[in-house]
């Protein structure tokens, strides 16, 4: 069953395109609520979770933290910071022939993978650095 395209809809992918961070739910709703203060948070909720099943948005789930989103549908990969939190989109080509490698290796049925590298962004680096003397 296809879904009618809404302003709410509409709304939420602007929220999300603007912010440009992966961001929460609750993130994208006070970005939303800025410049449209008579929407509700079970609105935006609930039009971020359309989008995600019909494949307008990417969830981002985390371990003990809140899922974040993104727009950008093609396979790639994600760094998060270790000291800010920031979720960022690796440069770096998807390799698919990981999905075959896992396969073959222990006999599931792989059809795509996730892969989120840890660290420090450059911001956090710097801050870092500076503590240390160097």
């Amino acid at each position: 069953m296809a879904t009618r395209n809404t302003i709410q809809k509409q709304l939420v992918i602007d929220a999300v395109r603007a912010l440009n961070n992966h961001p929460t739910v609750a993130e994208i709703y006070a970005c939303i609520v800025e410049k449209y203060p008579g929407i509700s948070k079970a609105t935006v909720y609930r039009n971020v979770g359309l989008l995600v099943e019909n494949g307008v948005l990417v969830r981002l789930a985390a371990s003990g933290e809140a899922d974040r989103f993104d727009c950008i549908l093609d396979a790639h990969y994600h760094f998060r910071c270790k000291v800010c939190g920031t979720i960022a989109d690796m440069p770096m080509p998807y390799q698919p022939q990981l999905d075959e490698t896992a396969a073959n290796a222990y006999g599931y049925n792989v059809d795509s993978h996730d892969i989120v590298f840890s660290g420090l962004c450059p911001a956090c680096r710097t801050v870092s650095n500076c503590r240390q003397g160097k």
